[in-house]
């Protein structure tokens, strides 16, 4: 069976379909669980925000009546000076000097009439009263501002009883609706006031006979205009602070779940990093075992068939003893792949550039791109950045890197090397390096298992090549990653970090 076009190495210890399904499934619960508090949060806010306006609406009504009723007592109260006033008036310019002088009121007389008009009206002048009415104890209308009214019978009921027993008694009409104490619709508002008129007696603070009852009728509409305006200033008001508020949380509360849920899947990230950790571990004490242990008698082997190849001669012996050497370097060269994916590395960092690692391997490289018809373009954008790094072991994964590009392109092509700068919110913090070649690209369901040790698609191939790679972008902080399509190529692209904590901490305490 032939290879595929672009070989890749990844791990065999694949886990199954229903345990990745499980670590998602895992990975959601805990994402969800994580952001439960703050949409519980944001539901709490929100019933508290509805509490909050319900609450306004009713204070403001309460407001709104409590108003009114003050509204109410303090016309009344103005009514009753109105009409001690007008009956002092009344009875001093008008009963006294007519009864005197023609001996009887009669207001169908027009003399009688404007005289007592002219009495009204001046007292009155500068009240906001609309209208006034004088009612005889038989309920006849004697004298009214409204001329055409004077000689028709009221219907006031007991307003005009309770006026004669020497009571006031206000009465409000209005047109209006209202909603939990709102008013929601303006409308006419007078109040009409019903007081007795009394016989005035000189020098005595006493009332005396009871002579008819006033009907004083004041239009408040504008008062009950600016308590309306007022009630709906106050729930506009209140109703644009909760939904300021409202959107507040909301915002704070979308920008919290997004915290927590990439806070979250960092963690799951890291303890499947950890997971993986710890089985490599134990995979690689076991291999360095394995390794030690078949790597002494294969250096008799070898050793031995190579002495054999010395003292022989027959050609036929010669060539078996030949393969045996060449079958025993490839067998130590597997086992020291084994041995390097095993044994733990020290990192020694020091300044260098990515393009002087980078030139170094393409400069051995370079026969091979000769060789195959493959095209090398540069594209180097880091400027005179250095980066903390240890040279050999880097060189050691583009190694790897640009071995597989070139797999990838066996007829020719392009290997486009790419070098740049990121920066980050206090300037750069990373230099870039993407590898991407013109090769048949990798299909998806490869591509999440190519730096899983001892996956390979090669025939022969240990399959810890990008383990080995991603091993050594792991001990240098940096990040790999791979972007391909089938058919259109692949990119692999590191990021590394311009200085190494380690590094840092060493500096500060030398400092």
């Amino acid at each position: 069976m032939n290879a595929p076009p672009r070989p890749f190495e990844a791990a065999s210890g694949v886990e199954p379909d229903g345990r990745k399904t499980m670590k998602v499934l895992t990975a959601k619960r805990e994402t969800l669980e994580a952001i439960k508090p703050f949409q519980l949060v944001k539901y709490l806010a929100l019933s508290s925000l509805m509490v909050i306006l319900v609450s306004t609406v009713l204070i403001s009504g309460f407001i709104s009546q409590r108003a009114k009723a003050i509204l109410l007592q303090k016309s009344e109260q103005y009514v009753l000076l109105v009409a001690e006033n007008l009956n002092h008036q009344v009875f001093f310019q008008f009963t006294l000097p007519t009864l005197i002088t023609e001996g009887e009121i009669r207001l169908s007389r027009e003399t009688q009439y404007e005289r007592l008009d002219r009495v009204v009206r001046n007292t009155i002048h500068g009240f906001s009263v609309k209208q006034v009415n004088i009612y005889d104890p038989e309920q006849i209308l004697t004298y009214s501002t409204d001329r055409e009214r004077i000689g028709s019978r009221g219907d006031l009921g007991e307003a005009f009883q309770r006026a004669l027993r020497q009571e006031s008694v206000s009465q409000l009409t209005a047109e209006e609706k209202t909603f939990l104490g709102l008013s929601w619709k303006g409308g006419t508002r007078q109040l009409k006031t019903y007081l007795p008129m009394w016989e005035e007696r000189p020098m005595s603070w006493k009332k005396g006979k009871i002579l008819g009852v006033f009907e004083i009728t004041q239009d408040v509409t504008g008062d009950y205009e600016i308590i309306h305006r007022f009630q709906w200033i106050v729930v506009v008001s209140f109703l644009v602070f909760v939904g300021i508020l409202f959107v507040t949380i909301l915002i704070i509360a979308k920008r919290a779940e997004k915290i927590i849920a990439a806070r979250a899947k960092e963690r799951n990230r890291l303890e499947q990093q950890l997971h993986q950790a710890e089985r490599l571990a134990a995979l690689g004490e076991m291999i360095a075992g394995v390794s030690h242990e078949i790597r002494n008698p294969l250096g008799i082997i070898r050793s031995t068939a190579e002495l054999l190849h010395g003292r022989i001669e027959n050609e036929r012996q010669k060539m078996l003893t030949s393969i045996i050497v060449e079958e025993a370097t490839r067998l130590n060269d597997i086992l020291t792949e084994f041995l390097d994916f095993a044994r733990p590395r020290s990192l020694r960092p020091s300044q260098c550039r990515i393009e002087d690692v980078v030139e170094r391997n393409l400069k051995v490289l370079e026969t091979e791109c000769e060789r195959l018809g493959v095209r090398v373009e540069r594209t180097y954008q880091t400027g005179s950045y250095t980066f903390d790094a240890d040279r050999d072991l880097l060189y050691r994964a583009l190694v790897n890197l640009f071995a597989n590009a070139l797999q990838a392109m066996p007829e020719g092509g392009t290997l486009h090397v790419r070098t740049s700068i990121l920066n980050g919110k206090v300037g750069p913090t990373h230099v870039e390096l993407r590898i991407e070649d013109t090769g048949h690209g990798i299909a998806p369901d490869i591509c999440k298992k190519i730096f899983n040790p001892f996956f390979t698609t090669r025939e022969k191939g240990t399959g810890l090549g990008l383990a080995i790679v991603q091993n050594i972008i792991d001990i240098h902080n940096g990040e790999i990653e791979v972007s391909s399509r089938p058919g259109e190529g692949t990119a692999m692209i590191i990021r590394l970090p311009l200085h190494q904590p380690m590094i840092e901490s060493d500096e500060e305490a030398t400092g």
